[in-house]
């Protein structure tokens, strides 16, 4: 983590989601999105470290796919031209409090917890499917779909080592410090 931490803290991935990668290719520009920002990367692996740590145990595979359910809608609406306020505030404030959530080991109930893991994924879809290509949508929605779900995974499997509240804690942090980089 030490590492990555350096590069999670840029600011201008935050904002900037700069130029997906892909060289034209749909699927790759798709992969490539989510891993391209450290506030889509902070807000994803937070996801998983949640579901590990749910008190009801459906959290383990019901907030992920939540989170992309939530996301492919959003990704749907960004492409079609649909205007959501306050996208990347939302985004940003996902990682927070997500990573604040984990934590503080805080473990509300699935109708708690599922709406507020969905209303990010809409936003992060929706940060997708603005910028994602004029062709070949399909192919560019399947490649943030699994790169979602392995940063999902990666946070399932980190926080099943019994790292989650630790890593949480520095999740929210690295949150914080994009939000208030310049």
């Amino acid at each position: 983590m030490k590492r990555i931490l350096p590069f999670l803290l840029m600011p201008t991935a935050a904002f900037a989601h700069p130029g997906h990668h892909g060289h034209g290719n749909p699927f790759a520009e798709g992969w490539m999105h989510p891993l391209g920002g450290a506030d889509h990367v902070l807000a994803m692996v937070a996801v998983g470290l949640w579901a590990a740590t749910a008190a009801d145990k459906r959290g383990l595979w019901a907030l992920p796919l939540a989170f992309v359910a939530a996301m492919v809608a959003g990704g749907a609406m960004g492409a079609a031209g649909l205007h959501l306020p306050g996208v990347e505030p939302v985004i940003l404030a996902s990682g927070i409090v997500l990573g604040l959530a984990v934590a503080l080991a805080l473990r509300p109930s699935l109708g708690f917890a599922l709406p507020v893991v969905a209303m990010f994924g809409l936003m992060h879809g929706h940060a997708h499917g603005v910028e994602g290509p004029a062709h070949g949508l399909v192919a560019y929605a399947a490649g943030f779909v699994l790169a979602t779900g392995a940063l999902h995974l990666a946070g399932i499997g980190l926080g099943r080592m019994g790292m989650a509240r630790v890593l949480g804690g520095m999740t929210a942090a690295a949150g914080i410090a994009l939000a208030v980089m310049p």
